[in-house]
This record gives C-alpha cells, structure tokens and sequence, in this order.
C-alpha cells in the first residue's frame, strides 16, 4: 500500500486518469439535506473568509478515500477502481463540472481553463468514449451521469438503448445533485459577478477542500479493506455485501463481468427486491431476505440473516460451483422466488399450488417455509413428481394454519423447517409427502407439534374469533372455506372461480350494534349471551360489495334481502337460507360448529397419521351441547314441560312439552331448537329459547340444565 496522501482536488485529479465505480458498488445516494447543502455551506464559508480576511490557508477536510490500481490498456489512462468513498468522488466530479459550466455561463473563461482538465482528460488519450471522464460511475448512474456531466438532463424516452441500460437518468440522484450545485453556483455568483470573487472560489474548491487518499497496489486484498470500511460506517445490506464479493472474485475480463452483473445481478437493485420487508422485528431489502432464504435451502444450515454474507463465502469456499457459476443459480431461483411471490398476490384469478401456498402463508408470517420452497425447485430435486411437491405444500400449510388457529409460538420454527428438508434430502424422492406428513405429525414438542381436531375445536368453537385472530388472517380462513365450496384449488370447480384474494370485508351478520336495529325483550343476562356470540366466527362472513352501514347494522329482514340480492358469497347462504329467516344466538353457535368442521376438512390431519391433543378439556363456553344431548343423556327427560321462565311475563302460562328426537312440541308443532319455539311462542323475530324456556316444578333454564350437563362430562383433571 502506498503511504496515505492528504489531497486537494487539484492533486488527485490534476493528471490524466480514469476512476471506475465498479458495477458492484452501491448507485449514488447522496442527499440535499443530509451532504449538498452542509458542503457547499462549508464552501461558501471557506470562500466568503477568503475574500474577507485574506485567509487562503484553512481547508476543509472531506474524508478518505480509497483506490486500487487496476490493469490499464496499452498507451491509455491509468486506471484506479474505487474500493471506498465513490459517493464522495462522484459528488466532487459533478461540483467540478457545474462550476466549470457556471463560470463560462458567466464570462469567466481563463479562470474556466483550469477546472476543466480536472473534470476530462485530454482528447489525445481517450481510447473509448468513457475515458472522457475522469470518473466513470457504476452501470445503475452512468445514463443520470453522462446526462449531468453534459447538462442535457435527459429523459431516459430520448436516451439509446445501451445507455437506458446502464441506468435511469430520472431515477438517479446525480442529475438532481448538479441542478443544486449548477443552481447554488450561479446565485453565488450573480452576487458579484467579479473576476476576483470567482477566482476566490475556484481556489477554494481545487485547493482547500481535502480528502486523505488511500491507494492499494492491484494484488492487495481490497474485499478485506472494503469489509473493514463498511463494518465502521453505514452498513451495507446482505445484498451489497454480497454482489461487492462475488464482483471482487469473478474471474473474467471487465466488459464480460458488467455482461455478468446485466444479465444475473442488475434485477437485484429494482424496486421490487430494493423494497425494505420485515418479518418478526427485522427489516432487510427483499433481496437480502432471498439470498439469506437460497443460503438456507443450500446448505441445509441454521443461522440468523445477519450472518448470510459470512455463510455465503463459506458456502463459496466449500463447494465446487465456480462463483461464475453461482450466479446464474441464484439468477434463476430467484426468478422462480419473485414469480410465486408475484402470482400469489394476484387478487383475482385461480393460483397455482405454490401461488396459493405463498398467498396463504404471507397471512401468517411464516416465512420460515420460504427455504423449502426454494429447495423443493432446486437442480437437485428435479427428480420430484409435481404432484409430490405439491402434495408437500399442502400438508405444510395444513400444519402451519392449525398452528395459527391454536396460536402456537412460532419460536424453533427455523429449526424444525431445515430438519424436515434434511430428511426430505436423505429419503427416497418418490416418498417425500409420506415422509413430511410422518415428520410433522410424530413432532410432540410445543414448536412443532401438529393441532388435533379436539385442539382446533377448543380454540374456535365459542371463541371470540374476530377479536382473537389478526383480520388478514381470518378474512383468509373464510376465504378457503368459500373456496372449497367453489370447488377450488381440488374440487369440481364452479364457474364463478375462486373468491377474490385479500380484498372482501369480514362482516358481522347480527351486527355489533345490535341493540338499536334487533330490539328484543331481553335481561341483562340475555344481552351479555347475545354480545359474546357476536364475533363467533358463525357470526362473520365475506362481502366482496361493502354493506352501507344502514344496511349492515339493520334489521334482519332488511340485511338478508340485501345479501340474497348480492348473492355472490356462498358463505353467506349458511344465514340466508334459514327457514323460518331468523337469525340469532343459536343459529350463530350452530353454525360456529359447522364451519370448525369444514376448516377440519379443508387442513386435515395426514391420512394415516395420528395426533395427540394437546388441550386437556374444552371450557364450558367452547362446548356446543343441543337438546338432543341432554335428551340422550337422561338428564331432560323425554315429556319434560316446559314454561316460560320470565314470571311475570305474559306468556308465563305457555307450556311446552320435550320430544323423544330432542325437539319442542308446541302447540301441535314440534319445532328443532328452543329458540324456534321460544320464537312461535313469544310472536317475536328474536329470541334465545336457551333462557326463554324453564322447566316446570324446578324453574331451571335450559341453559342452567345445559351448563349442568357440561360439568358432567367435563374431563377429570389430576389434582
């Protein structure tokens, strides 16, 4: 290493050379805030000193910068790669050139003379079109430099198709940061347009701005300084970390590497992967996120994103993928990543098996699945049926939705995702569903262990779900409960297609505020059994058209002709249909049981497989009992008579009789549930027959007889 020389920018730039960005640098992100404005204020202060007190000697120090040497071609410009400090390089050049056009714009053209040759080198040695610069930027800036250092300002519509490639002109900061400096210049100027105060600033620029200059020889190991220098400053992201490190070591001549860096690499600074994503308390560029997810998928290893570039240049290290190579791996499968994540966003439209599994897992933030993904499309596993792979995806997504309804800590699941793909990479590839569904289901530890039906049931049935579950979460439960009606992704698909994706309401069909527009005669004890069914998930359904909120906290003849005329939700149709059209407490839990039993069919237990449960007992509140169970059960006889349980009621003398089937006979009729007879009885559109009905000689509610049978039958525990 040559001895570090503290510089003017005279000096550093004052001969014939040629500093390249290299294409894996970052693009130039400087800002007006936060670097244009502080620096031209410390060069206005330099300058206005100058001029006032005479002061040429103070200087303003502006870092370090560090240079390679690089191979130069014969009889052309000697040629230095800019290992650290490009941001402040590149800043510097466009200062050069605005000042250089400003004071010819101004009449300053022998003070002019002398900033010009540190901005271009001579024409007599430029060899290609690039050599006129004395810094050439890397491939994402060059079009917004060219476009700056010309001052044409181009739109990239009027730029040619070799520059569009190397960069967007409006997308860059350069041309922003020479209107500022270009700007800031000229109005300095105009303030005294004089010789004397142009020359003031030009010395201040070439001669007393200083940068400490660090050149390396070109067999220097400048990874390890560039490492160092990123670990003391801003850190980069993975991603960078990564390209500066496959770019330093890619064994190819430059025109072939910046061929590499389009055709493998330039995808990766697009918004789409720049875009910043966070899962759990992290945050990291969906680029970062990948290659930390391939890294896994490869080497079958755990460890935290923080640590994926010293993993990466392990990995290099160990296999015998040239890093030439590696590139057009990670090229693909992150074509392949981008795509199922796109296609699993699509709101409208059938997905497939993959797409679908992406949509439904990015509602539970399990992203720990996203390596198996990866692993599952890799070279390796080309030997894999489809069908098996997609067999896999949905027994996984079994496992993980059951683990979301029962709310099992995701803690450990990193761990338990590489174990199953180092199991999957040892077993036959004909066998591999068995072999996830065996490993998933035999898992009894809280980390990994697969929810029973008994389990899903004790956390749904009688919950409070749509306060308990996040809403995207359970617009997505409800959305696969449709879906399979439909018919989709595996059954005798309708016409109507798949719901659309992430985009319904979840609506409450007796509405949170009930009590204005479902008046009903109730005690306090019925309105506190009416308000905690309400967010069951019996209770919700999807609308794809949002109710006006008239409409939607209505009555109920008023809300069902409405959902009847906007009958596009076969979900809806549970409530709907019901004859006669009521729709109440018992209804709600009805139908709460039903839709359990179709989320059980949707995300089955593996056939084969069994679980054990892992909830002890289910509370008195999560246990659906019918009249037909206290029947059976002995403790409501058959013939029992029944009343109503409000004394000074006028329906007080209303008798009714318990049927062999569990049914009430009333008046002739035998209606199915309590409420339904409580209904015909009161002459009312709502009613809870639980606590309507008492039975005679004991004045005990249904509802106390049905609270005695559940303790009944509740489990033992040890004590």
């Amino acid at each position: 290493m040559i001895p570090p020389n503290f510089q003017s920018l005279r000096e550093i730039f004052q001969t014939p050379v040629r500093i390249d960005v290299p294409l894996f640098q970052r693009p130039y992100v400087w800002t007006r805030d936060t670097q244009w404005e502080p620096l031209w204020e410390d060069i206005t202060r330099l300058t206005e000193d100058s001029l006032a007190f005479r002061d040429n000697q103070s200087t303003h120090f502006l870092g370090a910068v560090v240079l390679q040497s690089s191979s130069s071609p014969f009889g052309g410009l000697p040629r230095w790669i800019a290992i650290d400090g490009q941001q402040r390089l590149t800043t510097l050049q466009i200062i050069l050139n605005a000042l250089h056009r400003q004071l010819v714009a101004h009449g300053h053209e022998q003070i002019a003379a002398q900033v010009l040759p540190l901005v271009e080198n001579p024409e007599y040695i430029r060899q290609t079109d690039e050599d006129r610069y004395k810094l050439w930027p890397t491939n994402k800036d060059r079009a917004a430099f060219v476009s700056a250092m010309t001052a044409t300002y181009l739109d990239t519509n009027n730029v040619g198709p070799t520059a569009r490639a190397q960069g967007d002109s409006t997308s860059s900061r350069l041309v922003p940061a020479h209107q500022f400096f270009t700007e800031a210049i000229d109005t300095w100027l105009h303030d005294d347009d004089s010789p004397e105060r142009a020359t003031a600033l030009v010395s201040t620029i070439l001669d007393r701005l200083r940068i400490v200059n660090i050149q390396l020889d070109s067999n220097e190991d400048a990874q390890a300084i560039f490492e160092t220098l990123n670990a003391r400053g801003t850190p980069l992201s993975a991603a960078d970390l990564i390209k500066n490190f496959v770019f330093q070591n890619l064994d190819t001549a430059q025109h072939q590497a910046e061929d590499a860096y389009a055709n493998y690499w330039e995808q990766f600074e697009t918004d789409w992967w720049e875009k910043e994503i966070t899962y759990g308390r992290v945050t990291n560029s969906r680029s970062s996120w990948f290659l930390w997810q391939w890294l896994i998928a490869r080497t079958l290893t755990e460890f935290p994103i923080r640590e994926v570039f010293r993993q990466f240049k392990n990995y290099v290290a160990t296999t015998d993928i040239p890093v030439s190579g590696l590139l057009p791996h990670i090229k693909r499968s992150s074509d392949r990543y981008r795509s199922i994540i796109e296609g699993g966003s699509r709101p409208i439209g059938e997905l497939s098996r993959p797409e679908l599994f992406s949509y439904r897992i990015s509602t539970l933030d399990s992203e720990i699945t996203r390596p198996l993904l990866i692993w599952l499309d890799e070279p390796e596993q080309s030997g894999i049926p489809q069908e098996d792979k997609e067999r896999i995806l949905v027994i996984l997504e079994g496992w993980l939705v059951r683990r979301a309804l029962v709310k099992v800590p995701s803690q450990g699941g990193n761990r338990l995702i590489i174990d199953l793909m180092k199991t999957l990479s040892k077993s036959p590839q004909d066998a591999l569903p068995s072999v996830t569904a065996r490993f998933l289901t035999a898992n009894a530890t809280t980390i990994g262990y697969w929810p029973s039906d008994h389990d899903v049931r004790a956390s749904l049935v009688g919950a409070r779900a749509f306060q308990k579950y996040r809403r995207d979460r359970l617009r997505m439960v409800l959305e696969a409960v449709e879906d399979n009606r439909r018919g989709y992704p595996d059954g005798k698909q309708l016409s109507m297609g798949p719901i659309p994706r992430g985009r319904g309401t979840v609506e409450h069909l007796m509405p949170q505020k009930w009590r204005k527009h479902w008046p009903a005669d109730l005690t306090e004890e019925q309105e506190t059994a009416r308000d905690s069914v309400l967010d069951q998930i019996g209770n919700l359904t999807l609308l794809t058209q949002k109710l006006n909120s008239k409409v939607s906290n209505g009555a109920w003849t008023t809300k069902r002709a409405d959902l009847i005329n906007h009958d596009d939700v076969l979900l809806t149709r549970d409530a709907t249909a019901l004859e006669p059209p009521v729709w109440d407490e018992e209804a709600i839990e009805a139908r709460t049981c039903e839709l359990v039993e179709e989320i059980l069919t949707i995300w089955p237990v593996p056939e084969g497989c069994t679980v054990t449960d892992h909830v002890s007992g289910q509370t008195t509140s999560s246990t659906t009992v019918t009249l037909k169970d206290l029947v059976r059960s002995g403790i409501l006889p058959v013939g029992t008579v029944l009343h109503c349980a409000r004394q000074n009621s006028r329906w007080h003398e209303v008798t009714a009789t318990v049927t062999a089937d569990g049914g009430i006979s009333l008046a002739g009729t035998t209606y199915t549930s309590p409420s339904m007879a409580a209904r015909a009885a009161a002459g009312s559109e709502s009613e809870n027959g639980w606590i309507w009905w008492a039975v005679v000689g004991t004045g005990q509610t249904l509802d106390q007889v049905r609270a005695a049978y559940r303790e009944s039958t509740a489990p033992e525990t040890n004590s």
